[in-house]
Protein backbone atom coordinates (compact mmCIF):
# COMPACT_ATOMS: atom_id res chain seq x y z
CA UNK A 1 0.00 0.00 0.00
CA UNK A 2 1.15 3.57 -0.63
CA UNK A 3 1.15 6.06 2.25
CA UNK A 4 2.33 9.67 2.23
CA UNK A 5 4.37 10.69 5.27
CA UNK A 6 4.72 14.33 6.29
CA UNK A 7 7.11 15.49 8.98
CA UNK A 8 7.01 18.91 10.58
CA UNK A 9 9.41 21.29 12.33
CA UNK A 10 12.41 19.63 14.01
CA UNK A 11 11.41 16.16 12.78
CA UNK A 12 12.46 17.22 9.26
CA UNK A 13 16.09 17.74 10.27
CA UNK A 14 18.16 15.05 8.55
CA UNK A 15 15.02 13.34 7.26
CA UNK A 16 12.45 14.65 4.78
CA UNK A 17 9.47 16.97 4.53
CA UNK A 18 7.12 14.77 2.51
CA UNK A 19 7.63 11.27 1.16
CA UNK A 20 5.45 8.54 -0.31
CA UNK A 21 6.32 5.03 0.81
CA UNK A 22 5.23 1.54 -0.08
CA UNK A 23 4.28 -0.15 3.20
CA UNK A 24 3.07 -3.58 4.19
CA UNK A 25 -0.63 -3.76 5.15
CA UNK A 26 -1.37 -3.42 8.85
CA UNK A 27 1.30 -0.82 9.63
CA UNK A 28 0.46 1.39 12.59
CA UNK A 29 1.40 4.97 13.33
CA UNK A 30 3.65 3.69 16.13
CA UNK A 31 5.55 1.40 13.75
CA UNK A 32 6.27 4.36 11.44
CA UNK A 33 7.45 6.47 14.38
CA UNK A 34 9.81 3.66 15.38
CA UNK A 35 11.10 3.17 11.79
CA UNK A 36 11.89 6.90 11.55
CA UNK A 37 13.66 6.83 14.93
CA UNK A 38 11.50 9.67 16.22
CA UNK A 39 11.68 10.02 20.01
CA UNK A 40 8.22 9.03 21.28
CA UNK A 41 8.43 11.54 24.14
CA UNK A 42 8.75 14.34 21.55
CA UNK A 43 5.61 13.44 19.57
CA UNK A 44 3.07 16.24 19.84
CA UNK A 45 0.38 15.11 17.40
CA UNK A 46 -0.27 12.46 14.79
CA UNK A 47 -2.90 12.90 12.11
CA UNK A 48 -4.19 10.60 9.39
CA UNK A 49 -5.84 12.54 6.58
CA UNK A 50 -6.07 15.59 8.86
CA UNK A 51 -7.79 13.77 11.74
CA UNK A 52 -6.05 13.33 15.10
CA UNK A 53 -5.28 9.66 15.81
CA UNK A 54 -3.52 7.64 18.48
CA UNK A 55 -0.33 5.70 17.80
CA UNK A 56 -2.19 2.37 17.51
CA UNK A 57 -4.15 3.60 14.46
CA UNK A 58 -3.72 1.36 11.40
CA UNK A 59 -2.79 3.00 8.10
CA UNK A 60 -4.66 2.24 4.87
CA UNK A 61 -3.70 2.61 1.23
CA UNK A 62 -3.75 6.26 0.16
CA UNK A 63 -3.56 7.69 3.68
CA UNK A 64 -1.47 10.72 4.59
CA UNK A 65 0.23 10.52 7.98
CA UNK A 66 1.39 13.82 9.48
CA UNK A 67 3.67 13.80 12.52
CA UNK A 68 4.26 16.92 14.60
CA UNK A 69 6.71 17.41 17.48
CA UNK A 70 5.80 19.02 20.76
CA UNK A 71 5.83 22.79 20.46
CA UNK A 72 7.27 25.03 23.13
CA UNK A 73 7.00 28.72 23.53
CA UNK A 74 5.58 31.38 25.64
Amino acid sequence: MNVTLKLFATFRTGRFTKETRELAPGKTVKSIIEELNLPEDDIGATLINGIHVEEDAVLKDGDTLSIFPLVGGG
